[in-house]
Order: C-alpha cells, then structure tokens, then sequence
C-alpha cells in the first residue's frame, strides 16, 4: 500500500546520494539553458543511485494537466500518455495534497495508475516508487518521481528526502519551464483559433454552385485575376451571384487575411456617399462628432467590393476615379491626403455604357472600372444549374429548420426547370426556403411551389381552383410519384397507395398517364 512520508524525518548519510547531489549542483551551476537541466539531472539519478527510470511531471495551471516534462528510461510514446489530473493516480495525489507518497511495492497498489504502461506484470511486483512535490513556497507546480528495484533492506524515506532536497534545487527551474509550456500552450490555442478562421474562410471558395460550361469559363478567368491587384467589374442580372463571385476572389487572392470591406452603393443616402466612403473629419458638417474612417480606410491592404457601382452620384465620380488610379483620396473637411492598398471590385446590374452615352456615368471612369469585366449569365441561360442550386438550398434549410433533407417530386422538378427565374439565384433560394417549410413529407411537391411558377411552366398540377380541382391534382401528383418508385409497377403502387388495382387503373385512365413513362 501507498505511504505518506514526512520527509523532515527522513535522512540518507550514503555516499552515493552525496555524490549525486553534488554532480546536480555542478549542473545547475553551469547556467545551461533552462530546456536543457532537466533530463541531466534524471540520467545523474540513474548513474548515481540506479533508478530503472524517473519522470518530473510539471502541472498547467491553465488546463490543470499534469504532463510529464522529462523521462528517463521511457520512450517518447510513453511520455506522452504520462498526463494526469490533480488527484488521479499517485502522481496527481501529490499534486493535489503536496505530500509526497512511497510505494514499496508498485503491484500491491490499487491506485497505481501505470499511465505510461512502461512495467509489465512482472517488473510491478519487484518494482518501488517514489513521487514528491516541486514547490515554490507552498504552490505544487509539479512532481518529481522514480522506479527503483525493491529491497526489502532499503529505507525509503531516504529516497523521499533525496528527492525531496532535489525537487528544491530545480524547483526554479521547473517554473520555468511550467511558464514555458503554457506559453506554448497558449500559442497552439491560438494557432488553432486562426487556422478555423482561415479554414471558414478558405471553404467559402467556390461559393457558385454550377455545372454550366459558361461558369467553368468564368473561373478559368478568376484563376487568371485573383493573384492580381487589377479591378474587376461584375456584371450581370440581380441576384445571379456577383456578390459570391467577389468572395471567391478575395478568398482565394493573396489578401485572404486582411479586411473585406463590402458596400451596396445603392442602400447609402446620396448625401452621405462620399463620407461613408472615405469618412470624414471632426466638425466638418452637423452632426460629424468625431473623425471616421471610410470604407476606404477601412479595406486598406485587403479588398472593397462596391455593388451597384452604377448608383454613385455624378458628382461623386471623379473623387472614386481618383481613388482607382492613385489610390489617394482626402476624408471630407480633411486636408491630409491619405495613401491605400486597396484591390477594388465593382458589380452592377444596370448597363454602364447606355449610362455614359446619357451623361450619368463618367467615361473616363468606365474604363478604369472595365479592366478586367467578368458577365455572369441569368439563370435561365444556365438551366442545368437550377436543380443543383435547388438541392443546395434544400439541404441548406432542412438543417437550419431542422428537419429532413426533402426531394423533389417530378412535377416539382419540371416546374422548377421550365420557370424563367427573373429573379435568379436569389429567388430560387426563397422559394426552396418556403416549399422546405410546407413539405411535411419529406418530398417538395409542384403545389408547394408559388402560384406564379406553375402557371408559368404550363403545369397541370394546381395549388388554387375548387376543392376537388386540389384534390385532383395532389392524387394525380401522388400516382406519377409512386408510378416511379416503383418503375411503372401498376400493383405495386396500388398497394402503397392503399388502393386496389382496379383503382389505380381507373385514376390512371383519368389523368391519362401512361405508367411505362414512368418507369
């Protein structure tokens, strides 16, 4: 069983703890890094007193772990399963009461914990062990302890008070490196906390979802820009993704770590353009309290994106063409030029050339924004993208309401290829966001979809209408459903269905389906 020494009523005259005790003292005094003391003083304990092997463990007073710092006679595995909490095992015992404990024998202790797996059966029932304290004053910080073949002649508390005098002389030592390895701790905290930084933002790559061979073109263009500072200007439709677009480019450019500053032109009151854009000094118009940084400003070193360029008051126009060819510009009521790195990206829906050639849009400031013009196609131009955005949104939904991930039944999916999308990818995604809200059974049917498009799409399915005009069209949609579960099988969807076959073939007359185009 386990024993409490009281080290003050124990004392060793050997010669060999002498001789180690000095060979310490010489280590210590030669001022080796502090990295470097330690592990010395465990090979001296093996030459001079003959231990089979030693461990100085060293307490996180942050995580409250207690990891062995140097081992001798273990191997770097078994140093690294050596961690304990205060309390658990003979080692976190110590550090928890700041007694220290022998052990005659280590396989007539229950509590012995033998973490390390370094004693097999055999070598337990031969085997002593001693751990003590490292303090500073009256704060544990760690623990010193050995293996040391049993004899019954030997005292232990002389190996109590040896080590007990040896944890003493390091016990600065141990400090040190117990700062150390909680700095360090420290650093992998935050080294974990950036990298998940880096990581959400590095998995917003690619954030357009497409298959179509105009989008593939267009990425092969952004390979070409992002590494770049040039200017690229989105054009397309509302809603089509230019916003997803200018994440991807300053995602995946050089500028990943710094600021990404984005601005919708179009949501700034006129008035207030040129301040929130490169902010404004103290007093300089009712109201300006304080001095405020820009968006400008704000982006230096990473990227601005200005959607809907093409609502910048004409007034304002020649101050932003300024800012995109010399990067400088004066805050408002400020005197002081001030210098960015800024990578700018424009998007805009309207036509800005029909917009120069009426006088609202500065020429010279269309070709300093058109240096490298990326077109993203409408919707509709890219039909083979609908049900993947579609199934996208879906999943999306389903976990953020918490419910299960639907499909699509076939009139659904008609409906959703032959709608014309005005409003693109944007009004896609709301109105999967509401079908994924009344499909109840797992499945996004045609009379989950808007009024608008079902009769856009010509379909024969109806959500208004009398009521056996709705009845209608769902058992219609629930026969072409099951029709092709079950691979144009009449019998087999009956019985799903919970009807006979002699009704199933009457429904089908009716709404002249034909079960092989199913199949």
């Amino acid at each position: 069983m386990e024993s409490f020494i009281d080290p003050n009523n124990a004392r060793s005259d050997g010669r060999s703890e002498l001789r180690l005790l000095y060979e310490i003292g010489l280590i210590l005094s030669e001022r080796r890094e502090v990295n470097l003391v330690l592990k010395p003083i465990l090979e001296k304990m093996a030459s001079c007193i003959g231990i089979i092997r030693g461990t100085i463990c060293i307490l996180n007073r942050y995580t409250g772990k207690i990891d062995i710092a140097e081992g001798f006679g273990l191997s770097p595995e078994q140093i690294r399963s050596g961690n304990y909490l205060p309390g658990e095992g003979i080692t976190g015992k110590v550090v928890n009461t700041g007694n220290p404990i022998a052990i005659p024998i280590i396989s007539k202790e229950p509590t012995f914990l033998n973490k390390t797996n370094s004693r097999d059966a055999q070598e337990a029932e031969r085997t002593s062990f001693v751990c003590v304290p490292i303090k500073l004053g009256i704060e544990v910080i760690g623990t010193i302890s050995i293996d040391i073949v049993y004899n019954s002649g030997r005292e232990l508390n002389n190996m109590v008070w040896l080590l007990t005098v040896i944890a003493a002389s390091i016990s600065q030592y141990v400090r040190f490196r117990q700062i150390s390895c909680e700095e360090i701790n420290d650093l992998k905290e935050e080294n974990c906390r950036l990298y998940a930084e880096l990581k959400k933002k590095y998995e917003m790559r690619h954030t357009v979802i497409s298959r179509s061979e105009s989008m593939k073109k267009i990425y092969q263009q952004l390979g070409m820009v992002v590494t770049t500072r040039a200017t690229v200007l989105l054009l397309g439709e509302s809603g089509v993704g230019k916003e997803c677009l200018a994440n991807d480019i300053h995602y995946t450019s050089p500028r990943v770590d710094k600021p990404f500053v984005k601005v919708n032109c179009a949501a700034i009151p006129p008035n207030l353009v040129e301040s929130m854009l490169f902010g404004h000094e103290k007093g300089s118009f009712t109201g300006a309290h304080a001095r405020h940084q820009g968006y400008f400003e704000q982006a230096d070193g990473g990227t601005i994106f200005l959607d809907e360029i093409g609502e910048l008051p004409l007034s304002l126009q020649s101050k932003f063409l300024r800012v995109l060819q010399e990067r400088q510009f004066e805050r408002v009521g400020g005197k002081e030029t001030l210098s960015v790195d800024v990578r700018v990206i424009a998007a805009t829906n309207r036509d800005l050339k029909q917009m120069v050639a009426a006088g609202k849009f500065r020429e010279d400031l269309f070709y300093r924004v058109n240096v490298f013009p990326i077109r993203i196609p409408a919707l509709r131009e890219r039909k083979i993208d609908i049900m993947l955005f579609a199934d996208h949104f879906a999943a999306k939904f389903a976990k953020e309401y918490e419910r299960p991930r639907p499909s699509f039944s076939l009139s659904a999916t008609n409906a959703l290829n032959s709608y014309d999308w005005p409003g693109n990818i944007r009004e896609l995604e709301n109105t999967i966001e509401r079908a994924v809200i009344l499909a109840g059974d797992g499945v996004i049917h045609s009379y989950h979809l808007p009024d608008t498009l079902l009769s856009a799409a010509g379909a024969t399915l109806r959500k208004s209408g009398s009521l056996q005009e709705v009845l209608d069209s769902v058992e219609e949609e629930m026969i072409l459903e099951e029709l092709k579960r079950c691979n144009g099988n009449m019998a087999k969807a009956a019985k799903n269905l919970g009807i006979s076959e002699r009704i199933m073939g009457l429904r089908v007359a009716k709404y002249k389906i034909d079960p092989k185009s199913s199949n």
